[in-house]
């Protein structure tokens, strides 16, 4: 069952400017020391900031609550698989708000993509809940 679904697009260029003009206040405000590592060692850093800040914004929205109620940005973070799949991590109030948000007996699955297309970033996520498999119950 689908819980909730966000999606945003962000302007390449207003990250770079952003950047330009705060730096070191801006990262560390929006994101997670993972996140900066990633985005510094690309040879397109405003991009991959912009996908992130992207999907930050996606996921607050599939949450239900976009930015406010509590919700810090550092409460979402964007990893990858070894394959480059983004993966959406939550915590801290988001992760509250995923658990209020999710019937009992169920898991949730966080789906997240990436894409960008210069001077855009987007991002999609869909928040899905699963039955929980009876592991006793199978032969």
């Amino acid at each position: 069952m689908i819980l909730g679904i966000g999606t945003d697009l962000a302007n390449i260029d207003r990250i770079q400017g952003t950047l330009d003009r705060f730096g070191d206040r801006f990262r560390n405000r929006v994101f997670t020391d993972t996140e900066q590592r990633k985005a510094e060692r690309r040879a397109d850093t405003a991009g991959t900031y912009a996908k992130r800040w992207a999907a930050k914004e996606a996921c607050s929205k599939a949450l239900g609550t976009g930015l406010r109620m509590g919700i810090a940005w550092k409460d979402m973070a964007v990893t990858n698989l070894r394959t480059g799949q983004p993966v959406m991590h939550v915590t801290g109030w988001a992760a509250e708000r995923l658990k209020e948000m999710t019937p009992d007996g169920h898991e949730v699955i966080i789906h997240v993509t990436l894409t960008d297309d210069h001077p855009w970033a987007q991002a999609f996520v869909v928040i899905e809940a699963r039955p929980v498999q009876d592991q006793a119950a199978q032969p």
